[in-house]
């Protein structure tokens, strides 16, 4: 299933379960009739329109589904919560292309390309309800559709949450014995990619099943607790001068070229050789230390300019840097030392 743009994803908002224009469309769907809906109304619409009954009444679901039985177009304001117009005949310019066939179809595609206004069309024959918007015809799914959809991209995601742990762990464990390479960045740009991509889709999901996916949104925002920040301290940990790690850039990657480490490294700036050490300056570690600012990190950072310089500082040393007071070096010590003995019982699992 592709993922819908953000302009689709707002029209697909106001027609999901749980909003009354949807429920006009299932009444609609239910007495096997077809209707066109516009799902707003303007001057170049208004250009378009001939014929039909200006009704200007408030909405509802009932009414939509009466005047549905009537032929021609049903023009909502842009609220949603009146209908304008009924029985109207469209009538856009023959040369926007399209690739529909039925009449109505054709006509709201058209209507859709021409003048930038969402149209709905519910098809009598199929019984289905289709979604113009910028040139695009969605096919609205039925809410159990969607959720046995959701609920395997929420397993696939829970799957690959539990991969990229397991792979920031072993990472966390090489930096700690100044053995990390390229090829551990790139494993966790992967996973962190395909997180991503699984994300969009759910959110999607999540927007088209309405109230309906209550549950999606607070699992979806449980599985991805706390990556956006996990991006932002890989970044910062290897990125200088010569190298600049962005993560974003493996968007453009097809899913076949995610699987390998040497196309990903290269994608984000880190260079082809994957067996290549490098060296984190520190961030992403001292962000699981508690009680810490970020501000005093960032400090420490700048003063001793990497992970293994801040493994090698004393108490005396952390005392040197502005900000830096006996309570937080010693939080800082202790920190360092369970990160240290967390990496070694890594390494030996």
């Amino acid at each position: 299933m592709s993922v819908p743009s953000n302009r689709l994803n707002r029209a697909l908002g106001l027609i999901a379960p749980g909003t009354a224009v949807r429920d006009g469309l299932d009444r609609i769907v239910h007495g096997r009739t077809g209707a066109l809906v516009t799902l707003g109304n303007n001057a170049r619409l208004q250009a378009l329109s001939t014929g039909g009954f200006s009704i200007d009444v408030a909405f509802s679901a009932t009414a939509l589904r009466e005047l549905a039985k009537m032929d021609g177009a049903i023009i909502l304001n842009d609220a949603l919560d009146r209908i304008l117009f009924a029985g109207v005949h469209l009538m856009p310019d023959a040369a926007v292309e399209t690739t529909e066939t039925g009449t109505r179809h054709r006509t709201a595609d058209r209507v859709a390309r021409q003048i930038g206004v969402p149209t709905v069309t519910v098809s009598a024959s199929m019984s289905t309800i289709s979604l113009f918007v910028d040139g695009a015809r969605w096919i609205v799914q039925r809410p159990e559709q969607l959720l046995a959809r959701a609920n395997q991209a929420l397993a696939t995601l829970a799957r690959y949450r539990d991969r990229l742990t397991e792979a920031t762990a072993r990472l966390s464990a090489a930096e700690v014995q100044d053995a990390a390479t390229v090829r551990e960045i790139a494993v966790i740009a992967q996973r962190l990619e395909m997180v991503r991509r699984l994300r969009l889709e759910l959110n999607g999901y999540a927007i088209e099943l309405g109230t309906d996916g209550r549950l999606v949104r607070l699992q979806l925002q449980e599985l991805v607790s706390g990556l956006d920040e996990l991006t932002v301290q890989l970044e910062r940990d290897y990125s200088d001068e010569v190298t600049q790690l962005r993560l974003a850039r493996l968007s453009g990657l097809d899913t076949d070229d995610l699987g390998d480490p040497a196309l990903i490294a290269r994608a984000c700036g880190l260079g082809d050789e994957v067996t290549r050490k490098v060296a984190p300056l520190g961030h992403r570690q001292l962000a699981q230390i508690g009680r810490l600012s970020p501000q005093v990190a960032d400090s420490l950072v700048s003063h001793f300019g990497s992970l293994q310089g801040l493994f090698g500082a004393s108490t005396a040393d952390l005392l040197s840097v502005a900000g830096v007071d006996y309570g937080i070096a010693r939080t800082v010590r202790e920190g360092l030392i369970r990160l240290t003995e967390s990496a070694y019982a890594e390494r030996l699992d």
